[in-house]
């Protein structure tokens, strides 16, 4: 989370400005959670975006809870 919030240089995160943590999902094995990644990344942005509103209207920086 640390370099998230600092945007390094030559991440994602500083590359797009990306600093909050608007949604996350738990699991408890690492095989479900990869598997859910690359589910979430063919969904078209829009179901992106009401997945978020639906657990997150305000899209409050979440980033705290984790």
């Amino acid at each position: 989370m640390n370099q998230h919030k600092n945007n390094k240089v030559g991440t994602f995160t500083g590359k797009y400005n990306v600093y909050k943590l608007v949604y996350f999902e738990t699991t408890k094995y690492v095989n479900n959670a990869i598997q859910r990644e690359k589910q979430l990344k063919k969904w078209k942005r829009q179901w992106k975006i009401n997945l978020i509103n639906g657990l997150n209207p305000d899209w409050k920086d979440l980033s705290e809870y984790v």
